[in-house]
């Protein structure tokens, strides 16, 4: 008998078809309007990584990604969240260098974020997401052409992400790798080349700081900040 249905297709017809982008090309708000409604929320009430990205509306990771780098943006120390944050930004970008769609536990979905700290550093980090909107547009696109090229980018985010959770009580452990994530994320975001190539600069850079760390030792670094101070 005759119907007015679409033939189901078959699995491999399935295997054809583009995969579901992570994020959505228009948007349907600026990143500081969007950050901003989002601080709001935790002002009111502690919220979790699971309200978080479905206030974002299927903005993507990435716009998750750049929300928790943020705090970290800034010269006010975050002691004890550079751990479960880095943690997370690192499963994001790993899924992103892999290919595949992002995907968190049950249980870090379920994390409650401390509204006292993003309401406490977003006064100077609302500069940093303004100046990326005025910054932040399609540029260089042979940096981006391809998804093996932007699974490439996304190993910037996962080095400084792992960087970023190491605890070590020193000044500019968390900033360095924190604008290394925030450029990368930015740039594939907005398919900005110029920030990806920042993010790699970033990166590099975070490595020899953590090199020296490293190679000099955590007392002689600290001792030539205070110094220099």
């Amino acid at each position: 008998m005759a119907t007015n249905a679409a033939p189901e297709k078959s699995p491999a017809a399935r295997s054809r078809l583009p995969p579901t982008p992570l994020v959505t090309p228009a948007h349907p708000a600026k990143l500081s309007a969007e950050f901003a409604s989002i601080i709001r929320e935790f002002e009111v009430e502690t919220v979790t990584l699971r309200g978080v990205l479905h206030r974002l509306h299927g903005r993507g990771y990435l716009l998750l990604v750049m929300l928790l780098t943020l705090p970290f943006c800034t010269p006010i120390p975050l002691p004890g969240l550079s751990t479960p944050l880095g943690l997370i930004i690192a499963l994001i970008g790993t899924r992103l260098a892999l290919g595949a769609k992002p995907w968190l536990p049950a249980r870090l979905l379920d994390t409650r974020l401390p509204p006292a700290i993003f309401a406490r550093t977003f006064t100077f980090t609302e500069k940093i997401v303004r100046g990326f909107e005025r910054f932040l547009h399609p540029r260089l696109p042979w940096v981006t052409a391809s998804p093996r090229l932007n699974q490439l980018h996304a190993i910037p985010i996962v080095i400084c992400a792992v960087l970023l959770l190491l605890p070590l009580p020193i000044p500019f452990t968390n900033t360095v790798p924190a604008w290394g994530i925030l450029l990368t994320a930015g740039g594939l975001l907005e398919r900005d080349g110029r920030f990806i190539i920042g993010g790699y600069a970033t990166t590099f850079l975070t490595l020899i700081f953590f090199s020296a760390l490293a190679f000099f030792g955590v007392e002689t670094v600290d001792a030539l900040w205070r110094w220099l101070r």
